[in-house]
């Protein structure tokens, strides 16, 4: 079976995006035998709100959490992770400024760096 793994999300109206969204939840919840009734029990809301969101219907975020929690697939939010990466450049800067040596005076403390 082949699976189409990337969406253009850009193209794709805030509906269509709802719908998706409902039909990943759909097939989560069918795919570990699992009822509407028993992952909105885990997820402490109303079976309503599971179908709603499987029928392409809006419900609110965290409701979404929840249910998405409930069925163990909280990983779809990975890629909101912002990691704060360098340049090279700047990786090159900053390796240049570590220090290489330890220079200690006769009575074990470091020499004060000198000015030029």
């Amino acid at each position: 079976m082949v699976v189409k793994t990337n969406s253009n999300w850009t193209a794709m109206t805030d509906n269509t995006i709802i719908a998706t969204l409902g039909a990943f939840i759909k097939k989560r919840r069918i795919t570990q035998n699992k009822t509407q009734a028993e992952i909105a029990t885990n997820a402490g809301i109303n079976r309503w709100t599971i179908s709603q969101i499987e029928n392409g219907e809006a419900i609110n975020l965290s409701s979404l959490i929840q249910i998405l929690r409930a069925l163990d697939a909280l990983n779809v939010f990975d890629s909101f992770i912002f990691k704060e990466e360098i340049s090279p450049l700047e990786a090159v800067k900053l390796k240049k400024k570590e220090r290489k040596r330890v220079r200690k005076t006769s009575k074990g403390k470091p020499t004060k760096k000198s000015d030029w």
